[in-house]
């Protein structure tokens, strides 16, 4: 019989372990990232992240892995029910904490639940329901409001609607970059609209005028100062919406000591100031076939510099690296004209409150509803050249 067991730091699992259940490369639901969320204090359960990972074993055998964590906010999150939470609110029902499974303070689909690799599929099947009937135990341990899985893969065994009908799904989109096996950047421009592929290069053609170059530093080349650098900038970005952000600079650190193979920032330098000092950065991270655009900042104001540092240069990456894709982070309907294509994100939610059941599901459904509809008018804004 499986046994279900709860771990209050990943620390405690260990990365052998954590990672021998891992099936690819991409690198959020690696013991190293979660292990630098937490050894950094950025995840912890003074910043609302209270850590309950689950390990399923078998004869002390590890069979089954899944970031858990008890939530005292929505913070971080991206799929957003402060919704719900005011609802209950209304009606004298607490919210929190609730349970999420998670990677924090990332908007990345990818696999959340890992399986033993000697699991066949009706095993693996039958292990997700049981861990279903797990998250609703510890739920009603903890006295939870429910369990959230966000930004499943679209695979994932959980968003099988027909096996598990006590689950909401909510649809969400963001906007991905797909290389097509372009040779380089024009290639890529020669599939827009004529108008469109103007504006682009205009647009880029700023950059050369402010006389801004960009150089991406690899993991095991970047030093603390570096870092130290590039963490100034990532706090600029928050600092503008009036808070700081959710990261620790030791975050960045651990990263680069642990994952320096899947890491790279992109740093912009204004040479008609200095050569050496850079006035933005973009980090990324990367596995065999895509790229993730995750934190960006800059210490002043140029045009276009945005789009450049986060956008255009991850593109022209993909192409040297070639990588399929480009998941260049959560939002921003501005990517569309510059090529990115909207796509479906899927998280899956379960609330313990019978009375909520059918206005979730309610809502879940007419906001899918409102999504594809406008998911469809993105797609025909799209610039690339009409098919004859």
């Amino acid at each position: 019989m499986p046994q279900f067991n709860f771990y209050s730091a990943i620390e405690q699992i260990g990365a052998e372990r954590w990672n021998s259940l891992r099936s690819s490369d991409y690198p959020f639901l690696s013991y190293e990232f979660l292990f630098a969320l937490e050894q950094s204090g950025s995840v912890t359960p003074e910043t609302g992240w209270q850590p309950c990972h689950l390990v399923v074993t078998e004869a002390d055998l590890a069979i089954a892995v899944m970031p858990l964590y008890l939530k005292s906010h929505s913070y971080g999150e991206y799929v957003f029910d402060w919704s719900w939470a005011d609802a209950y609110q209304r009606n004298g029902i607490e919210y929190y904490p609730k349970l999420l499974t998670a990677i924090p303070f990332t908007p990345c689909y990818g696999p959340r639940l890992m399986f033993h690799r000697s699991l066949d599929n009706d095993q693996q099947e039958r292990l997700t329901q049981q861990v279903v009937a797990a998250m609703q135990q510890l739920a009603s341990q903890y006295n939870a409001s429910g369990w959230h899985g966000l930004f499943l893969d679209q695979d994932s065994r959980l968003l099988d609607k027909d096996k598990y009908p006590e689950l909401h799904y909510r649809l969400g989109t963001q906007y991905h970059w797909f290389n097509r096996n372009y040779r380089n950047f024009d290639a890529f421009l020669e599939t827009f609209s004529s108008r469109k592929r103007k504006n682009l290069r205009k647009e880029r053609s700023k950059i050369a005028e402010h006389n801004i170059q960009h150089r991406f530093v690899s993991g095991a080349q970047l030093t603390d100062a570096m870092l130290r650098e590039f963490y100034q900038f990532y706090q600029i970005t928050y600092l503008k919406r009036g808070r700081s952000g959710y990261l620790k600079e030791d975050f960045f650190h651990l990263l680069k000591n642990t994952l320096a193979e899947q890491v790279i920032i992109c740093f912009a330098y204004d040479m008609n100031h200095s050569e050496t000092e850079a006035v933005a950065g973009a980090l990324f991270l990367q596995d065999s076939k895509n790229l993730y655009g995750r934190y960006w900042g800059a210490l002043a104001e140029y045009d276009s510099l945005h789009f450049e540092t986060c956008y255009y240069q991850g593109i022209e990456y993909c192409i040297r690296h070639q990588l399929q894709r480009f998941d260049p982070g959560a939002q921003g309907e501005h990517k569309i004209q510059r090529g990115f294509e909207p796509i479906e994100t899927w998280s899956a939610h379960w609330l313990a409150h019978p009375g909520f059941h059918k206005a979730v599901k309610r809502f879940t459904e007419e906001e899918e509803q409102m999504l594809r509809q406008e998911m469809e008018y993105l797609r025909q804004r799209l610039p690339f050249k009409q098919a004859e």
